[in-house]
């Protein structure tokens, strides 16, 4: 049986391309990131160590630059401009499907809505020069010197734990947006609920937990019992949705610290997230004391 053939390449060796190069740029993204943050920064959506967007990137790479291998300077302004629409594409889906923008380039010039930005496409351009010229002719050679069924039992084993960790992460992804969307709903029915109560109409809709917290202490003993019981019950209620979506999102916001969102207020989840860890280091520290205290008695 003829294994079937992808410009001129088997399924196979171009999927432990995607996988190989995935893994590559895992560790590009941990190591570059974790310097950068001054700790270790694990990043990419999947729980596993790769990062698909390289993946994809590098087999564009080897299926749609090689015909431009004779003239570097096509073969450079090709791989920028087809690099950047793939980082581009990516940016805008993971957007539209989770309301998050993951990375941010808005603070860097000439910059096309934050996704994409000059710099790091001229950087895209360099990359694909070294992949194709010098990291991937090795890469092929050992690929080519595995056995078929060395090769399927790599493919079968990797795309059963590749679409285990895909699914998994998804539905993350899908609590995550069902938590932030119920949290930001409670969040507005709690700040409108206290404007009317204050009959004031002035508050600003983007205020987060504390300041509403703030607010709610400094107006209770100005406003009726039942009023003042109705928001207490709203604010409990937006307290237990908070820490729901701190849990679900806690593993994304590890690894994409600076996202942004411009549908969600993510101030209150990045606070509750901190008052967690500052906790967890209090305890720490609070038990390392008491066992140093009684190696001492």
């Amino acid at each position: 049986m003829t294994e079937p053939l992808l410009l001129g390449y088997p399924i196979t060796q171009l999927f432990l391309y995607f996988i190989f190069y995935s893994f590559c740029g895992w560790i590009w993204e941990t190591c570059y990131c974790s310097f950068c943050e001054r700790h270790y920064v694990p990043r990419g959506f999947l729980y596993g160590p790769v990062c698909p967007i390289y993946g994809v990137g590098f087999l564009l790479m080897i299926l749609f630059f090689a015909p431009f291998k004779d003239n570097l300077v096509v073969f450079y302004f090709v791989a920028v401009f087809v690099m950047t629409a793939w980082e581009y594409f990516v940016g805008w889906f993971l957007e539209t499907t989770t309301h998050i923008k993951y990375w941010d380039y808005s603070h860097i010039r000439f910059n096309i809505k934050g996704r994409v930005c000059l710099p790091v496409s001229l950087f895209w351009g360099i990359m694909s020069y070294i992949a194709v010229f010098l990291i991937h002719p090795p890469v092929a050679r050992l690929m080519h010197a595995i056995p078929d069924w060395v090769r399927y039992l790599l493919c079968g084993s990797t795309l059963t734990l590749l679409l285990v960790d895909t699914v998994t992460t998804i539905r993350k992804l899908a609590l995550v947006t069902k938590a932030m969307d119920r949290l930001q709903s409670a969040g507005d029915e709690l700040r409108l609920q206290l404007a009317l109560a204050r009959a004031d109409l002035g508050d600003d809709i983007a205020e987060a937990g504390e300041a509403l917290r703030r607010k709610l202490n400094a107006a209770r003993e100005s406003l009726p019992a039942p009023v003042t019981e109705r928001l207490d019950s709203l604010m409990d209620n937006y307290d237990e949705l908070l820490a729901k979506a701190e849990r679900y999102s806690r593993r994304f916001r590890n690894r994409y610290a600076h996202m942004t969102s411009r549908r969600y207020t993510l101030d209150d989840v990045r606070a509750a997230g901190a008052q967690l860890k500052e906790r967890i280091r209090s305890a720490k520290a609070q038990r390392k004391s008491e066992r140093q205290a009684a190696k001492r008695h």
